[in-house]
């Protein structure tokens, strides 16, 4: 049926292609990038929606150049530290899906006092997918169950969809409604797997430092006027 989606994902995919195609280094995409997450934050804020989660740094994007890694998790820093005030402001909550263990400590206090300071606000919830894969988180929520069992917490027989759901990294949020992923690409690239089960996709060619609150009210429009019937008719 015809509904508001509660919950945005988005592939932010381009960023490279973007800088590449302007002869320029990969990092002036990703600043690019910084901005349309700003704009797009912010529309989302306004228009109402609950839940935007946004794939920021997935567990494959390691295997980038150590000069890439190491300039992406200083603009994500520089882009934390000088928004905070802002999302604040704007009643934005963050919450963090993936394994950020990896990151260096710096990155972990920031993200940690981040999440504190935003946590009794109202407004959207702003989901950071970091060192992020749907295959991992999968692995790591599987390996909590078992242990859980061990411990006598749960029986094997309590296990089912919801109970699952709890130990995934977005608990307490909703699933997706709408997959948006920019850049043309076709394909799903481990991402929220479990999740996305019956998420409405739409995938945009516009290269994500282009990606405009326009393009953002297309795909929520284009959702709108379709029918969800989550495996029946």
């Amino acid at each position: 049926m015809k509904g508001f989606p509660k919950h945005i994902a988005v592939i932010m995919d381009g960023n490279g292609r973007w800088a590449q195609m302007r002869g320029l280094p990969k990092i002036f995409g990703h600043r690019e990038g910084m901005k349309t997450v700003k704009r797009i934050v912010k529309a989302a804020n306004e228009m109402g929606i609950k839940v935007l989660t946004l794939y920021t740094f997935s567990t494959e994007n390691w295997k980038r150049s150590e000069k890439e890694v190491s300039s992406l998790i200083s603009l994500f820093c520089k882009f934390i530290g000088k928004e905070i005030d802002e999302l604040e402001k704007e009643g934005v909550r963050m919450t963090v899906s993936g394994d950020i263990n990896l990151f260096p400590k710096k990155m972990i206090d920031l993200l940690n006092k981040t999440v504190d300071r935003l946590e009794k606000n109202k407004g959207l919830i702003l989901n950071i997918a970091l060192n992020y894969g749907g295959r991992d988180e999968i692995i790591r929520a599987t390996r909590r169950i078992v242990q859980d069992v061990a411990q006598g917490k749960i029986s094997a027989d309590q296990i089912n969809e919801p109970l699952f759901s709890s130990y995934l990294d977005t608990q307490g949020l909703p699933d997706p409604d709408l997959l948006i992923r920019t850049s043309g690409e076709m394909r799903i690239s481990n991402f929220l797997l479990w999740q996305i089960a019956y998420t409405e996709i739409w995938i945009t060619p516009v290269l994500w430092p282009d990606f405009t609150k326009d393009d953002f009210l297309s795909a929520i429009n284009d959702y709108e006027s379709r029918q969800r019937r989550f495996g029946g008719r």
